[in-house]
């Protein structure tokens, strides 16, 4: 890990912190507006929620506590929302010239039975961590779980950029929750200006006439959540516009599986590569790829109020995620006086994948790693050149010499190995090696069933191989490198889900067929979404209430060609039989028992 320091510190007077939290508290009802009034950790207060029939609670930065023991009855509620300005069309309200805002819950008739009432607090200074990237003009995307502070990130981004750097700043405040309530601004923003919006439907029409109208330099946008929103976006960036805003999404490979927002980072598409470029990258022929530059320039994790991630080149991270490698995450941290800390390091270090204890194993495990002497260290593989051919051409040679040589180098990036003892004894996890074996396929098996297995591209230092059978037939090389490293090699018949997951579960002495394996459906689906979910389950019950237990055949509902074929794989998963026949649209899955 590469760690760089950077200080600043930040003089107190400029932490400040304005909630007009008072005025908060009195649109609240006697009792909890005096209990509120004198509580001890009132400055920690993040919401308060009443809803009809129960106790009225207090949210904090850590924990929530109860206000009372009486119940919120319909006149609490009328009594606070008669105190409030009127309810938008997201329902949400807010208190004249202060940040805080009322979200309502109505029931079937549109009365209101819940109130959550979040304070909204503008703090100074917040942005230090970021601040060079603020003023550099780059257009910067704010993403974090809600209450990690993007709106007060948003607020104080305008403050700076409209007053100190003296840019032409437009907020487009749809909730009015950057700059309150009220047709005059929070002085929170500065001298930025703010366009209020009439209902969330109009949000990427107003992003769009701030800029026709407004001759902005800056525009700031909260809450990006829609197709069309992404849309303006981009049209407001591609004018050379310097462009603000918050996404809904924890992380940016939120983005990436996000088909609405995933344009803000340049959007998504198949790519079919020609032989000579797959084997360049030493991938599958359809791969992902990036379909444009990225709307934002910097993407912003906001982990934690004072722990960001930040991404200064998204398109290079999107890249390189697409390609499936690991990104170098920049991690920006500040302490309570000011002291801004920049380290990088890598986005999932390895590590032991985790297991279920609980899953049972054989009694007499046979161990699929070899142990003695080659897991001590102490053995050195026997040398290749016994194994050349006698009638080898020497012109030849040299090149056979490479072969084996990036066989057996080791793999710079390798972790050392650390184990874990498993239930019975066995050294946990095992470091497989795959050849011919579709690597997503695997990881997706691994990932759900929790399997104590680490794909490893060091053959040498591997504890077994996992291989597809008919590349094993025609490759001796393997098998003759595999022998002398005394690697076991485990095959199977077809890059299938059941079949990689048997293949790993009989790698692991776990492949009992009279024992019924767990059934995840999520295994066969590619984007786990409801129509392919669905199917799935329909095909799990067919096999498991009928066709099983009753020995009757049972025809599914008509799909489509793609959710057909994961039925099939699911169909092999329970070793029964399936065809489908009809004609498109009505083609359909027909199970046969066993």
């Amino acid at each position: 890990m590469t760690v760089t320091q950077q200080s600043a510190v930040i003089p107190a007077h400029r932490r400040l912190v304005t909630d007009d939290l008072e005025k908060l508290l009195t649109i609240l009802p006697e009792p909890l507006h005096k209990q509120l009034a004198t509580h001890p950790r009132r400055d920690e207060l993040i919401e308060v929620v009443m809803d009809l029939g129960r106790i009225p609670e207090a949210r904090f930065v850590e924990g929530t506590e109860d206000l009372g023991e009486v119940v919120i009855t319909s006149e609490d509620l009328a009594y606070s929302v008669n105190r409030v300005g009127m309810f938008s069309g997201d329902n949400r309200a807010g208190i004249e010239r202060t940040l805080h805002r009322i979200s309502a819950m109505r029931n079937r008739q549109g009365d209101i039975v819940g109130l959550t009432c979040r304070i909204g607090r503008a703090v100074f200074g917040t942005i230090l961590m970021i601040q060079e990237l603020v003023e550099s003009g780059k257009s910067i995307l704010l993403l974090g779980r809600p209450g990690v502070g993007k709106t007060t990130a948003l607020r104080e981004i305008a403050r700076v950029l409209a007053d100190d750097v003296g840019k032409r700043v437009v907020i487009i405040d749809t909730s009015n929750e950057i700059a309150g309530d009220g047709d005059v601004p929070h002085s929170a923003i500065g001298r930025a200006r703010r366009m209020q919006v009439a209902s969330p439907e109009q949000q990427h029409r107003v992003m769009i006439e701030a800029v026709e109208n407004h001759m902005p330099e800056v525009i700031i946008i909260d809450e990006i959540g829609t197709e069309l929103e992404a849309q303006a976006a981009r049209t407001i960036a591609e004018r050379g516009v310097q462009l603000v805003g918050t996404a809904h999404g924890n992380r940016i490979e939120n983005l990436i599986k996000n088909p609405t927002l995933s344009d803000l980072v340049g959007g998504i598409q198949a790519v079919t590569l020609g032989d000579e470029e797959a084997r360049k990258r030493r991938s599958q022929k359809t791969v992902l790829e990036r379909k444009a530059p990225p709307t934002f320039d910097v993407a912003v994790e906001m982990l934690e109020r004072q722990k960001w991630v930040v991404h200064e080149d998204v398109s290079i991270t999107i890249d390189t995620l697409l390609r499936g490698h690991q990104p170098l995450l920049e991690i920006r941290t500040v302490d309570d006086e000011g002291n801004v800390k920049v380290s990088e390091e890598m986005e999932h270090p390895i590590e032991i994948p985790e297991w279920n204890p609980q899953t049972p194993l054989k009694s007499e495990p046979q161990p699929s790693r070899p142990r003695g002497l080659r897991a001590s260290g102490k053995m050195t593989p026997l040398p290749f050149g016994s194994k050349k051919k006698k009638f080898q051409k020497r012109s030849s040679a040299s090149l056979d010499q490479m072969i084996d040589q990036s066989w057996t180098a080791r793999d710079p990036h390798q972790a050392e190995k650390v184990r874990t003892p498993g239930p019975n004894g066995e050294d946990y996890p095992v470091y497989v090696y795959p050849y011919g074996v579709g690597r997503s396929q695997l990881e997706q098996v691994i990932e759900i069933l929790r399997l104590p297995i680490v794909l490893t591209k060091d053959l040498p230092s591997a504890d077994a191989v996992l291989a597809l059978r008919s590349q094993l037939k025609n490759h001796s090389k393997l098998r003759d490198i595999a022998q002398d490293q005394q690697v076991p090699i485990h095959a199977v018949k077809s890059n299938t889900i059941p079949q990689i997951t048997r293949g790993l579960r009989r790698l692991l002495n776990m492949d009992d067929p009279n024992v019924k394996e767990p059934t995840d459906i999520r295994l066969f689906s590619q984007s786990n979404s409801d129509d392919e979910i669905d199917a799935l389950e329909e095909a799990r019950l067919a096999v498991e209430q009928i066709v099983i237990p009753q020995g009757q055949p049972v025809e599914l509902l008509p799909r489509s060609a793609k959710i057909r074929k994961m039925q099939h794989e699911l169909i092999e998963h329970y070793r029964l039989q399936s065809s489908s026949f009809g004609e498109e649209p009505n083609r359909r899955l027909r199970i046969f028992p066993a």
